[in-house]
């Protein structure tokens, strides 16, 4: 588990998009029970997910996102220095969808890739930005960057599959960054544990399992099998053991590194996994339920879009203020990442729907 300082880099403002359409999961009808339903949504804190259609990529949601905080913004399109791109669903195999969204924003020449992470997807991309800004040499001006974060999940899940159903939704996220010599620093622990990767994985659709059409069509049984690979599949004991064994000494560790207390910290805005898993880690770290927003009812699990998508929903009068914050992501990898920052005074972050 490591740890680092950067120095001199701000957030200045946040977006997220969500498709328009939400379904509950009565809507579902996997589970007639709606006593069952009931325990089960109160359980995981998921009354309803958005539910991107057909169509509609994680590349637009955020495009709509980054439209509307370089306008909140009034940042020139020429003056953006990074793109990055976090998701684990891209538009394209080649190239880097990062490529295809400087066009499609109408950005200048600038830096673009795509980060695939999911869960701790964010706090990667904004430290990975926020070091680029630091080493990038371009005049005397402010350099910034656009950290473009989310997933549309729901179209990896088998609308059968009551692990996976009630939990998650789709949604898109935009942060800017800026340099400014006046920032707090900003404090990062990561880490990787590749041992858990089997546990929340989609076997087929790379080079190892491809689902490219062959010339003579698979068999039945083979193309069925290679469906239920190309979905996501999701080990829930296995996800919770490895976040109760993983996310109090990544707390810990964040907060040693930043030498502070929890006392100290305004909020901890964890990745959006499920409300019971967030509640266990809060009373185990003693957190008081005040400083942990949830965002989960009304939008599910989205991936590395859940925590923008918590400090919109939740925190956007508070961020018009500054605020001590700790971002948490873990998940699927396993992967783990803990920012400490400041952040605001910014604009008040707005959560836009698409169709």
């Amino acid at each position: 588990m490591s740890g680092a300082r950067i120095d001199g880099v701000a957030v200045r403002g946040l977006r997220v998009a969500v498709p328009a359409a939400s379904r509950t999961l009565a809507q579902e009808g996997l589970i007639e029970s709606e006593t069952e339903r009931d325990r089960l949504a109160a359980s995981v804190g998921v009354n309803a997910r958005r539910v991107a259609p057909p169509g509609v990529c994680t590349s637009d949601l955020c495009q709509l996102a980054a439209e509307g905080l370089l306008d909140q913004l009034g940042w020139a399109k020429d003056s953006i220095d990074v793109l990055l791109f976090v998701t684990q669903s891209a538009d394209y195999v080649i190239p880097a969808t990062a490529c295809a969204l400087q066009a499609r924003l109408g950005l200048g020449n600038c830096l673009a890739f795509d980060i695939n992470l999911g869960c701790s997807g964010y706090g990667y991309g904004l430290w990975t930005a926020a070091s680029l800004l630091q080493t990038l040499g371009i005049g005397d001006r402010p350099r910034r960057a656009l950290v473009l974060a989310g997933d549309i999940s729901t179209s990896k899940l088998r609308p059968d599959d009551r692990s996976t159903i009630p939990l998650f939704g789709d949604a898109g996220s935009v942060t800017a960054l800026e340099t400014d010599p006046e920032a707090g620093p900003m404090f990062g622990v990561f880490g990787t544990d590749g041992t858990g990767a089997d546990h929340l994985i989609i076997r087929a659709g790379g080079m190892r399992t491809p689902l490219v059409p062959p010339a003579t069509p698979h068999p039945p049984e083979l193309q069925a099998a290679l469906y239920r690979d190309a979905r996501l599949h999701l080990n829930g004991t296995e996800v919770f053991n490895f976040t109760l064994r993983r996310v109090p000494g990544l707390i810990a560790a964040i907060l040693a590194n930043a030498e502070t207390t929890a006392e100290d910290i305004d909020y901890f805005v964890f990745h959006q996994a499920n409300a019971f898993m967030i509640g266990h880690l809060s009373k185990k770290m003693r957190l008081p339920e005040a400083k942990v927003p949830l965002a989960l009812d009304q939008y599910g699990n989205t991936s590395s879009a859940s925590i923008p998508l918590t400090i919109a929903a939740r925190l956007a009068e508070a961020v018009q203020q500054t605020q001590q914050m700790v971002l948490l992501g873990f998940g699927v990898g396993w992967s783990w990442s803990a920012l400490k920052l400041t952040i605001g005074p910014i604009p008040p972050p707005a959560i836009v729907e698409l169709g």
